[in-house]
């Protein structure tokens, strides 16, 4: 069966925000979630994977800290029964290979193609290109990938691949 791995920026904290509201700006508690998020994660540990979901995301100490208070200032961790102690931070992209093996993730939502790339034991990954335009959308050429664009088709892309009604 195998867990789920989701990166936070761009698939959970919504990629943009205007000036302050934005992540890195003045005020980034303010920064939303991405639509459908949290229920839908939500969804996805009570119907498919249980405590098998997981949060793994490239930051540095001062963003991991912003990112840690972002999630229990929006009471994610209640709202979507994933616990604190799922979360995990590593300093390069390429780290994020790392914990999806040491975690057995057969599954894994990001919003970079190159990610994506790099997780040769993974059998499962999404593309979540919610945010992203369609000029500026990477090539997929080994179709390696499966492109979703909104937190609802994630959910039926997961039970499409795991053989499971959503």
């Amino acid at each position: 069966m195998g867990g789920l791995g989701v990166d936070v920026g761009g698939v959970i904290i919504a990629r943009a925000g205007s000036g302050d509201t934005s992540f890195f700006g003045k005020q980034p508690m303010l920064t939303p979630a991405v639509e459908g998020a949290m229920d839908c994660l939500a969804l996805l540990v009570k119907t498919r994977f249980g405590s098998s979901v997981h949060l793994v995301s490239k930051a540095g100490p001062r963003t991991a800290a912003l990112t840690r208070n972002w999630l229990y200032h929006h009471d994610f961790f209640s709202r979507t029964r994933i616990v604190p102690e799922n979360l995990h931070f590593v300093q390069e992209r390429g780290g994020k290979a790392e914990v999806c093996d040491r975690l057995g993730l057969a599954h894994f939502i990001d919003d970079r193609l190159d990610v994506l790339r790099s997780l040769k034991t993974v059998a499962h990954k999404y593309f979540f290109m919610h945010g992203i335009s369609g000029e500026a959308e990477p090539s997929d050429p080994d179709g390696q990938v499966i492109r979703v664009h909104t937190w609802a088709d994630m959910v039926k892309a997961v039970a499409q691949t795991s053989g499971v009604s959503p």
